[in-house]
């Protein structure tokens, strides 16, 4: 005879989603979804307090190491970080947004290749330095983004990290996940090295890199054609004006 599965301690998952979406606050959401979790279990109300104290113990330190990088990347932008790396982009003329995200995407890659996964990231490098640069080609090409057309240049800057980071490091032979896939074919009798997982991992990355490159060469196709045909026109028109004037 079947036992039958407790469902009533998913009621945590609910609890988490309806605090979010309500917008209340994560720490006191994140606590009541233990806790109805815990009781929902069962589990006394000692041992749930208990495992919440342990976990906090264990993990009191994450939030020095979330929140310092935070301070600082926010400190650097206060005195003109995103500022510069507009100046600097805009110097370059061949700079289009496909090209600089291309050569992002490889960077990323290779780096997440050999383990180094924290060189980029979204709060670390998108946000204070890619996106900046991006907009700066493309406003040095374009000039003045419409809003719709920012927000997509932006979402493609965050796209292309998470591309690089994501098939970059299956190559990383110490990276979880082959770890995981070699403990899953042992238990069915299949012995592979992590670094021949690891090696299969490569034509994949490859192809990731050159699938996103082509879609990043449509992306300067796209601005040219929304707001490159657009700041023609108006050069045209104001080239006629100024004529008709004479």
């Amino acid at each position: 005879m079947e036992q039958a599965v407790n469902l009533w301690p998913l009621v945590g998952v609910g609890i988490i989603i309806l605090g979010f979406v309500l917008r209340f606050n994560p720490m006191m959401v994140v606590a009541l979804a233990a806790i109805a979790t815990g009781l929902a279990a069962p589990m006394p109300v000692m041992q749930i307090f208990t495992a919440i104290g342990t976990a906090f113990v264990k993990t009191r330190n994450l939030p020095l190491i979330i929140l310092l990088p935070l301070a600082v990347i926010g400190l650097l932008e206060r005195h003109g970080l995103r500022e510069h790396a507009q100046a600097w982009i805009s110097r370059i003329a061949s700079a289009t947004v496909g090209r600089l995200l291309i050569v992002y995407l490889g960077v990323r890659e290779l780096t997440a290749a050999v383990g180094l996964t924290s060189l980029g990231g979204h709060p670390q490098m998108v946000r204070p330095l890619l996106a900046p640069m991006a907009e700066g080609a493309a406003e040095t090409r374009f000039g003045k983004l419409p809003e719709p057309v920012r927000q997509r240049v932006l979402a493609f800057c965050a796209a292309t990290d998470n591309v690089g980071l994501f098939f970059g490091e299956d190559i990383f032979v110490a990276f979880g996940a082959i770890a995981l896939m070699h403990t899953f074919l042992l238990s069915s009798n299949i012995d592979v090295e992590p670094l021949h997982i690891a090696v299969w991992g490569i034509p994949t990355a490859i192809c990731a890199f050159l699938i996103h490159a082509v879609r990043l060469k449509r992306l300067d196709m796209w601005l040219e054609r929304e707001v490159g045909g657009g700041k023609a026109a108006t050069t045209a028109g104001a080239a006629a004006t100024a004529k008709s004037g004479e």
